[in-house]
């Protein structure tokens, strides 16, 4: 596998040096897409005379780090640089750089000066903006590809890799990369479809919504309206929650002996202090017995409110109860103490709390118990 990882290197630098010294031609891409077979790298395409050469901008699903340049081994075709510093990485991956560090509508404008020259090679966009598997859903469509020209060429690509999967989530190009030359091979299959234009009076958003449908149809998976930011904070809250749910020796926090409230920096505000305290004030709801900061601790750890319930129901979790009274609320007045000593003389206020039940073996009967206890604890709370 090693050598095999040397060799496939060795070829991908010869790769890199045809296709920067050799001028943009249909030989060049001959010879690129015939070296990148030995890489184990095959490109097929449905029917190349679906193409429209009088288009000027490809819209395309992101699926690799490399889609734009499996596409360039077909056709002519630039993508400019978006999230790629620019210099000789940017380069090197195949990305045009345009000088425009503003905002999109710079962007627009520059890419829209591009396309009105003729003799510039199309435009490959990919609306998603972030790479996904492909299997699933394609993520929406921005509106800014769509504002360049009014007609625009959707393009499907479908990856297929045997034992890896195709796209990781958070991975990087260098990574995606070696693992390409480490895999036996990996297919690209690229289907052109119809050109699509702008209907009468129609919005960039409109135009991108059909668009994805389209390509959404033709992939034979669902549209739908997450965004890259909304991958991007998923995956932010997956590595939150793997840090929070595992401790170092790989035991569940749930399992393990919680940290006593008096060690320094426990209980403090931190960034998400305002998340934890919202948490705490819902466990308290159900729970007004449990001490807050006994609450906040807990919730630190398991970043769960039923879990944290469920802690503290089991008695995984060691507290002082305290006085449901509360201890800030002010002194009542003589007459206040003498008809709250009235009103429990005439009606028999319950002290007892509900019992918790025994732990169950199934997961849904621990669950179902879980929700009993919580109206019990609820209905507690009110009498």
């Amino acid at each position: 596998g090693l050598c095999l990882l040397v060799l496939r290197l060795f070829i991908g630098v010869h790769v890199f040096l045809v296709s920067c010294i050799l001028p943009d031609s249909v030989v060049r891409r001959f010879i690129v897409r015939v070296m990148c077979s030995v890489l184990g790298l095959f490109v097929q395409q449905s029917d190349p005379r679906l193409r429209d050469v009088n288009v000027q901008v490809y819209i395309a699903n992101h699926v690799t780090q490399f889609d734009h340049n499996v596409i360039n081994l077909l056709t002519s075709c630039n993508t400019p640089a978006l999230n790629s510093a620019p210099g000789f990485i940017c380069w090197s991956r195949g990305f045009m750089e345009l000088g425009v560090t503003g905002s999109r509508a710079e962007l627009v404008d520059s890419l829209k000066a591009y396309s009105s020259h003729r003799e510039n090679p199309p435009l490959l966009l990919f609306p998603e903006e972030a790479a996904t598997n492909g299997r699933a859903g394609l993520l929406r469509f921005s509106s800014w590809p769509f504002s360049i020209l009014d007609v625009v060429q959707p393009v499907a690509l479908q990856v297929q890799r045997p034992l890896i999967t195709v796209s990781v989530a958070d991975s990087s190009w260098i990574t995606e990369l070696l693992w390409t030359f480490f895999v036996p091979f990996t297919v690209y299959q690229v289907r052109w479809m119809p050109s699509v234009p702008r209907r009468a009076e129609e919005l960039s958003e409109d135009f991108a919504l059909r668009v994805q449908e389209l390509l959404a149809m033709e992939l034979g998976v669902v549209s739908t309206r997450l965004t890259a930011a909304d991958k991007a904070e998923h995956m932010k809250r997956l590595r939150h929650t793997s840090l929070l749910r595992f401790a170092p020796g790989g035991q569940p926090l749930a399992a393990r002996p919680r940290m006593p409230s008096s060690l320094p920096g426990v209980g403090s505000f931190a960034p998400e202090d305002v998340r934890i305290t919202a948490m705490a004030q819902r466990v308290k709801e159900v729970l007004p017995h449990v001490p807050l900061e006994v609450i906040r601790t807990d919730l630190a750890q398991t970043n769960c409110v039923d879990t944290t319930i469920a802690n503290l129901l089991e008695g995984r979790v060691p507290f002082f109860p305290e006085s449901e009274a509360g201890a800030d609320l002010p002194a009542p007045s003589t007459s206040q103490a003498a008809a709250a000593s009235g009103i429990q003389g005439s009606i028999a206020v319950p002290t007892s709390k509900p019992a918790t039940k025994q732990f169950a073996k199934s997961p849904v009967e621990r669950h179902l118990s879980l929700q009993e206890r919580k109206r019990a604890l609820y209905d507690y709370a009110r009498r």
